[in-house]
């Protein structure tokens, strides 16, 4: 048994649910894929682009804080070949409210720049191929 067709979700919990959704969509193009409010205490909304096979949730338990990202090195990292559609993206993270910060791991600077969301985690925009 293998994972060969598989969908990954990312999840994670957020204080500011709406606000992080917002930013992710506006940022790295992503669609709301799906939502639920109050189920079992919880609201989620799920972003992604419908074709992918990835994704990520983003919930939030009413009534419980979950504060800010434990470390730095919480990334999402995105490879983009192309140059001038890597300086796009970068720009567009910037105009969704990201702020640009210095990688923790200097590896990401080399070829990338990594993005900070409201609640501490980090995206990385690599521009080059990923090679095993």
């Amino acid at each position: 048994m293998d994972l060969t067709n598989a969908i990954l979700r990312i999840a994670r919990p957020t204080d500011r649910l709406h606000e992080i959704a917002q930013m992710y969509c506006h940022g790295l193009g992503f669609k709301r894929l799906g939502e639920f409010e109050y189920h079992q205490g919880f609201d989620g909304i799920m972003l992604g682009h419908p074709q992918h096979t990835y994704h990520l949730e983003f919930t939030h338990h009413r009534g419980v804080r979950v504060g800010q990202a434990p470390t730095q090195d919480n990334l999402l990292v995105f490879y983009l070949p192309a140059l001038e559609q890597w300086q796009s993206m970068c720009a567009q993270m910037l105009a969704a409210g990201f702020r640009r910060v210095p990688a923790y791991n200097p590896y990401w600077e080399v070829n990338g720049q990594t993005f900070e969301d409201l609640d501490g985690y980090r995206v990385v925009l690599q521009q080059g191929t990923w090679h095993m």
